[in-house]
């Protein structure tokens, strides 16, 4: 069974991403490099968003969780046996990695990534 690997990203909206971000830094030490704080189990992206956003799907969605997983195509594979609707898009992929997106049974929108593997 393919399972999570930690938490990929904690995204929220605000009312001043950059203030607030800056908070983080200055008051509790969050060393964040290029949108990402390195934890010791590994890289997680820590990025408010714009009030506004509609990166989360629905207006009243307030954060989205993301997992960071070391084999996308297995865990989709697992997630389609599962009937689990997955929302994929070729703009997502980077060169930080795959990205694919589902929602839990509530709406809540949960984001699946696969950091890009050094070197590729």
């Amino acid at each position: 069974m393919e399972r999570i690997t930690g938490i990929g990203g904690i995204f929220f909206r605000a009312k001043d991403p950059v203030k607030l971000k800056v908070w983080y830094q200055e008051s509790l030490g969050m060393d964040i490099q290029n949108y990402v704080w390195t934890q010791a189990a590994g890289p997680t992206v820590f990025e408010p968003f714009q009030r506004d956003t509609d990166y989360f799907s629905r207006p009243e969605q307030q954060w989205m969780i993301n997992f960071r997983v070391s084999n996308m195509d297995a865990m989709l594979a697992q997630l389609c046996a599962l009937n689990i609707d997955i929302i994929t898009k070729p703009e997502w992929d980077s060169e930080i990695g795959r990205f694919a997106r589902i929602h839990d049974p509530e709406g809540n929108p949960i984001e699946w990534w696969e950091p890009a593997k050094p070197g590729s």
